[in-house]
């Protein structure tokens, strides 16, 4: 976001706030632990204005990028950009207060080492006129509160903080591992492969075991990661604003008449079972234990891929690797109890049990509702959900027939009130507060889900760019009038039902992701983008052919130059006629 927007106005004051140690979020040094890579393979995790060269950093084609390799891309491309000298790290923002006068007045706390010129605790706020809040939903682990924590006598923690651990849980003889996330897979097969035995956790009363696929898929042998991004295949997933890719007609056939929905089903089925033939599951009755609950069809990012050097379920079938369905009822001296009277001895107890998925900055009462991030309420929902319920029924019939997931589902106790937040996120093009549409001073960067990590960060990061500036397609017709002319401004009630039709999308189609919450999509985001760079009237078919277009996949590549791209368009159309 902040090369982005100092591309395009370089005189910009721009300060960031990091509350690591390091750049890559994800991917920042202290959360590298031994054996992490990405799910995408080379090429697939990158930004478009920067490749990730074989030169540089050593990854060849076809394979996945160890984490400690992105950590270093995260560096050089800072260093390339000249990001360094305005990031502020160890630097969390504890509160935003709006000023009656414009701006937000932008509190944190410095938690550095002695003698870099900084002072531990509070610092002076900073008077910001623009704010872009880019946490994401990957930044605050979710840790479940369980009866005899206290008592445990042995560690605890969030997946996340696997590299802090990974000393210490590597000389272990038994670890427990409580989720059924890619994580949890994750950190399985680093003790594993240690010579660790380890408990697997998967709670009969959550949403099982995770899909999880091989790199390479269908008889075809197509990545998965590119499968995604294949324009054609997209058709097949219904989508509330697929429609923005021009070829509304052919997706409502797919979705409102039975030959169509058929065909889809049948699209669904043949990767489902593909996935599934591929791992074998039914091979062996430990590896059955984890096979999905639900089909694939109803998951989103929660569908991953296989990244290990070598045989995953080979622990399972040998044992190093116990998988156990059942709930943990509570917690003694090194010892996990479970629901079924099982007993697991354990040296550490490993939670990959989600994120908390709402942003932690203190926020004055009341504002979180104006800003359209999750919230508490018992009142009527708007008029407006129900009304963008029956539309996307209507519109998607098949999303009618929900499935059940777990009829025993009970979500997991917290030390704090996550499990009540019972509003979604309500942003506008996923980013922008609808009731701060025409004010243009806050925005939120990276609070979606999306197998197309980098792409969609990159045209979230432009779109921001122009709407901040006042610059979007929708502007234009506000700015003919020369230097004194202002913006267009929005219709607010058009804003408020678009962002409700597309945030309330996500529980008719993901429940078994987290779409009720917060965006969360595999299909949909090429289309996605196609809606944000329509916003800035910028070409969104971007291939150089009919059948390309159709059946080549989509990345990083076929969105290199677009800030110039823009900037080309955008002196155009706001020149004087």
């Amino acid at each position: 976001m902040a090369k982005t927007y100092l591309e395009v106005n370089p005189s910009a004051k721009v300060t960031i706030l990091e509350s690591a140690e390091s750049v890559g979020g994800v991917w920042s040094e202290e959360r590298l632990y031994p054996g992490l890579k990405s799910n995408n393979i080379v090429g697939g995790y990158e930004y478009s204005d920067f490749p990730m060269d074989e030169k540089t950093f050593g990854v060849k084609p076809g394979e996945h990028i160890p984490g400690h390799v992105l950590h270093k891309y995260f560096q050089k491309y800072a260093e390339h950009f000249d990001l360094y000298r305005r990031i502020r790290f160890n630097s969390k923002v504890e509160s935003a207060e709006r000023r009656d006068s414009g701006g937000w007045i932008i509190k944190f706390s410095y938690s550095g080492g002695v003698g870099d010129g900084s002072r531990n605790g509070e610092n002076n706020p900073i008077l910001a006129r623009k704010l872009v809040i880019s946490t994401g939903l990957t930044s605050e682990p979710f840790v479940p509160s369980i009866t005899g924590s206290e008592s445990f006598n042995a560690p605890i923690f969030h997946a996340k903080y696997l590299r802090k651990y990974a000393d210490e849980t590597s000389k272990a003889k038994n670890v427990v591992i409580l989720g059924g996330s890619k994580s949890a897979y994750d950190a399985a097969y680093a003790h594993a492969s240690a010579g660790v035995t380890v408990h697997w956790v998967i709670r009969e009363s959550g949403f099982g075991p995770g899909w999880i696929a091989p790199a390479y898929v269908t008889p075809l042998k197509k990545k998965l990661e590119q499968l995604v991004g294949v324009r054609f295949l997209t058709w097949f997933s219904p989508c509330i604003w697929g429609n923005q890719d021009g070829f509304g007609t052919v997706r409502s056939w797919l979705h409102s008449t039975k030959i169509g929905r058929f065909l889809v089903d049948s699209f669904w089925n043949i990767l489902s079972n593909d996935v599934i033939t591929l791992n074998g599951y039914d091979k062996h009755p430990e590896t059955k234990k984890l096979k999905p609950w639900t089909p694939a069809f109803w998951v989103a990012t929660s569908l991953s891929i296989f990244n290990y050097p070598t045989d995953f379920f080979q622990y399972v079938r040998d044992g190093t690797i116990k998988v156990h369905i059942a709930d943990i009822t509570h917690l003694s001296p090194k010892a996990v109890h479970l629901s079924n009277g099982d007993s697991l001895q354990a040296d550490a107890l490993i939670c990959s049990t989600g994120w908390k998925h709402n942003p932690t900055i203190k926020l004055s009462p009341g504002l979180d509702k104006q800003l359209g991030l999750p919230y508490s309420s018992t009142e009527p929902e708007d008029v407006l959900v129900s009304k963008a319920d029956n539309e996307i029924l209507t519109r998607f019939p098949r999303l009618a027939s929900q499935p059940v997931i777990n009829e025993h589902y009970k979500p997991l106790r917290g030390s704090d009130n996550l499990a009540a937040l019972n509003r979604p996120y309500r942003l506008y093009r996923f980013m922008v507060p609808p009731a701060y549409i025409n004010d243009r001073s806050i925005a939120y960067c990276g609070m979606i889900m999306a197998i197309h990590t980098t792409t969609c960060a990159q045209a979230q990061a432009l779109w921001l760019t122009a709407y901040l500036s006042g610059r979007l397609l929708h502007d234009q017709a506000g700015l003919k009038g020369g230097q004194a002319a202002q913006p267009q401004r929005f219709d607010e009630d058009d804003i408020r039902w678009e962002t409700i039709l597309h945030s309330q999308f996500g529980k008719w189609r993901y429940p078994a992701g987290y779409g009720s919450r917060y965006p969360d999509f595999v299909f949909d985001a090429v289309p996605y983008m196609d809606m944000l760079l329509k916003d800035m009237g910028l070409n969104w078919l971007r291939k150089t052919s009919r059948w390309t277009e159709w059946f080549d996949p989509y990345g990083p590549g076929d969105y290199r130059g677009l800030v110039d791209e823009w900037r080309i368009e955008n002196a155009k159309s706001s020149s004087p006629n």
